[in-house]
C-alpha cells in the first residue's frame, strides 16, 4: 500500500491534493494499491471531479501513522513542521518519499525528495506532475478565465476590487470561498463559475489567469495562454520554473502589467511538460 499525504484546507487550497489525484491513479493502473490521505471532508468531496473515490482525513502530518502501518509507503506533500516525525516515518515504513519545499531542499533523513528538477547528486525523483486529462486538447472558448486558487481567505480579491474592475474576466470559484462571498465577487467579473466545472474551463478556456501555479501548469498543458499572477505565498512552483514552460509571470495585482501581458503574444516554449510516467517512481514502491 502506498499512502499519499496531501495537507489541504480553507488556508492552503487543493494544489497538492491535485496533483496527488495524479500519483493516485497512476499507481491504481500499475495493480498498487494507493489512498489519498486529506485534511478535511470537503477536500475529499472535491476531488471525486479528479477521480479519486475513496480518501482518508486526518488531522496534520504527524498523523500519518495512525492510518499507515510498519512496512508500507508513504508520500508527503506538505510544508508542516512534522516535529520530528520524520525520522520515525523513515524508520518505520519501507520507503518514505516527500516533496521539497524548495529548490535548495535536500534529503534530511533518507528520504526519496520529489522536485521539478533533479541534478546528478541529489536523492530526488523528477516531478512536475499534471493530470493526463489536460493533455487532451479540446476546443478552445473565447474567454479570460481567472482562477485564484481553491480559498480566499484574506478575501484577496474584494481587497483589490479596483484591479478586477479593470478586466472583463470571468472568475473560477474555490472550493473554499466564503458563504455568501459570491454576491460580493458577482459586482467583479462577467460570471461566475462554480468550482466543479474546474476540468472543464480550465481545459477549454482560451486565456487563464490564475495565482495557482499548479493550475497554470495545468492550463498550459491544455493549450491556453496563460498568465501566472505571483502572490509570493508559498507556491508549489516557483515564477522561474513556470517561465521555462512558456508561462508568463507578473508580480502582484498589478493591473499595467496584466494589461500587457494579455495584449502580448504566448511565450515561446522552452520546455514541455511531459505526462506523468509511474516508471519515473517505481524505484519507489518496488
Amino acid at each position: 500500500m502506498v499512502y499519499y499525504y496531501a495537507h489541504t484546507g480553507h488556508k492552503v487550497g487543493l494544489e497538492r491534493a491535485r496533483r496527488g489525484a495524479v500519483v493516485i491513479k497512476a499507481l491504481e493502473k500499475e495493480g498498487v494499491e494507493a489512498r489519498l490521505l486529506v485534511n478535511d471532508f470537503r477536500a475529499g468531496v472535491a476531488l471525486k471531479e479528479h477521480g479519486i473515490r475513496e480518501y482518508v482525513t486526518i488531522e496534520t502530518i504527524q498523523d500519518i501513522d495512525a492510518i499507515a502501518q510498519m512496512g508500507e509507503c508513504i508520500i508527503i506533500d506538505s510544508t508542516e513542521d512534522d516535529h520530528g516525525r520524520l525520522v520515525k516515518y523513515v524508520s518505520d515504513f519501507q520507503q518514505v518519499g516527500r516533496f521539497a519545499h524548495d529548490e535548495k531542499d535536500v534529503s534530511i533523513h533518507g528520504e526519496i525528495l520529489f522536485k521539478p528538477a533533479c541534478q546528478e547528486a541529489d536523492a530526488c525523483i523528477e516531478a512536475v506532475i499534471v493530470d493526463d486529462v489536460y493533455f487532451e486538447q479540446k476546443e478552445k472558448e473565447e474567454r479570460v478565465l481567472f482562477f485564484l486558487g481553491d480559498s480566499d481567505y484574506d478575501k484577496t480579491v474584494l481587497s483589490h476590487a479596483d484591479f478586477f474592475k479593470a478586466f472583463e474576466m470571468e472568475l473560477l470559484l474555490g472550493h473554499y470561498f466564503f458563504v455568501k462571498y459570491e454576491e460580493a465577487l458577482a459586482k467583479l467579473f462577467t460570471t461566475l463559475h462554480e468550482p466543479e466545472e474546474y476540468i472543464t474551463l480550465i481545459g477549454q478556456s482560451s486565456t487563464v489567469v490564475t495565482a495557482s501555479s499548479q493550475t497554470a501548469l495545468e492550463a498550459k498543458v491544455a493549450g491556453a495562454k496563460v498568465i501566472y499572477i505571483d502572490l509570493e505565498k508559498e507556491a508549489l512552483y516557483s515564477s522561474e520554473l513556470l517561465s521555462t514552460y512558456g508561462i508568463d509571470t507578473i508580480q502582484g495585482l498589478d493591473a499595467k502589467a496584466l494589461q500587457k501581458a494579455l495584449s502580448q503574444e504566448v511565450p515561446s516554449v522552452q520546455k514541455k511538460v511531459e505526462p506523468f510516467i509511474i516508471n519515473k517512481i517505481d524505484k519507489f514502491y518496488k
